[in-house]
């Protein structure tokens, strides 16, 4: 099953252990896994990290609304929705074609209350109230890189704007070494919100290797104590940055604004082999 989407070549791949599990593939690059026999399985490390957050941002089992930015497969908005049933859910995607080739491929259950918005995912973010949200994910890639325009204090602004008090917000930033646009992110997302912490692999954190690392940031009391023991306990462990810790990986960094913002680095060729 492929198709052509704005971002290159869609593709997806059967699962081998799962009979109904696909990866979605864009130009080669691994996107998104779906099972379409159980939503609230998440196959890739950073999803589970996302998911994570989502299992914690209420009481389990709490319907709640969520945002997402960046559509993928819909994997998370499909958690969501299987862990959170009677949950409201916006998917803000700019690529139409993917869209409908993921729709057409991977539907989504009628019960669900997702509703799916074409266009940027700032503009999108802009049309929605204030308060809205209980649950922000920006997971936006153009080429395998977050654009310019959401990677400033102006989008977290905005970001915070239609967060509900108390709600979470939360970005998979993939980097490489020097991890300089991560440490960015942290001192702009810092710039609006007061509670932050960072989740990945240690190799990333390390700067050993290029990959994903998921900020989360509120305004209350982040849950660091649960995210660590479930990082830790993943099958692929992850390791969790908060407080001083996090202040000294950051190192001085300087939050970024729309004047001086830059698309995060691209992927080396053989983060995809």
């Amino acid at each position: 099953m492929t198709a052509q989407v704005e971002g290159g070549l869609a593709e997806l791949v059967p699962d081998r252990d799962r009979p109904r599990g696909r990866t979605l593939l864009i130009d080669g690059a691994p996107q998104s896994h779906v099972d379409l026999d159980d939503p609230s399985h998440l196959d890739f490390a950073y999803q589970r990290r996302l998911g994570h957050i989502a299992d914690l941002v209420a009481p389990p089992g709490k319907p709640v609304q969520a945002l997402h930015l960046g559509g993928g497969a819909f994997t998370l908005a499909r958690y969501v929705a299987a862990t959170r049933p009677r949950s409201t859910q916006q998917i803000v995607e700019i690529d139409a074609p993917l869209v409908r080739f993921v729709r057409t491929e991977l539907p989504l259950e009628s019960t669900w209350r997702i509703r799916v918005r074409g266009g940027d995912a700032r503009e999108g973010l802009g049309k929605l109230p204030d308060g809205w949200a209980d649950l922000i994910i920006a997971d936006v890639f153009s080429g395998a890189r977050t654009p310019a325009h959401l990677t400033s204090t102006e989008f977290a602004a905005e970001v915070r704007r239609v967060l509900r008090p108390g709600g979470f917000y939360a970005a998979n930033l993939a980097d490489g070494p020097p991890l300089a646009y991560v440490k960015a992110q942290i001192a702009t997302v810092g710039t609006v919100f007061p509670e932050l912490c960072l989740t990945a692999d240690p190799a990333v954190l390390r700067g050993r290797r290029f990959g994903n690392a998921v900020l989360l940031a509120s305004d209350r009391e982040l849950p660091v104590a649960e995210l660590t023991r479930r990082a830790a306990t993943d099958p692929h462990q992850g390791r969790v940055e908060h407080g001083r810790a996090l202040a000294d990986f950051t190192g001085g960094a300087a939050p970024v604004t729309d004047a001086d913002a830059r698309p995060s680095p691209a992927p080396p060729p053989s983060v995809f082999e």
